[in-house]
């Protein structure tokens, strides 16, 4: 796949995640066998795992007071997003996180991604 359409996949997904759409992005994005990886080392190795560790998530969300997307980038099938979540939590915990997403592209979809916190 040409580099300017992963652009444009990689541009469409960042706009549903600052939008806090996240499992439309994955249910969208993401292969079946899309594999994982956290800043914990924590894996999943396909969409329906992926799927319920990001329901997991969102389900503890409050409320998303900011998700920002720093900057971005594109070589090759690789695309990498910068961004920051500043979430509340339901257990009353505030999560701010900083963190580059690498993600591997292939056939139009996501079949890797690996995320770094700061």
């Amino acid at each position: 796949m040409e580099e300017h359409s992963i652009l444009a996949l990689s541009t469409a997904q960042n706009e549903m995640v600052k939008q806090g759409r996240f499992l439309e992005a994955i249910n969208t994005f993401f292969a079946q066998d899309c594999r994982s990886i956290d800043f914990d080392s924590s894996v999943t190795t396909d969409l329906v795992a992926k799927t319920k560790r990001a329901v997991a998530i969102t389900e503890a969300i409050k409320n998303i007071n900011a998700i920002t997307l720093h900057h971005t980038a594109v070589s090759g099938n690789i695309a990498f997003a910068e961004f920051t979540f500043d979430f509340a939590m339901k257990d009353g915990s505030k999560i701010y996180w900083h963190e580059v997403i690498r993600t591997i592209w292939k056939d139009g979809k996501v079949i890797e991604e690996q995320y770094f916190k700061s």
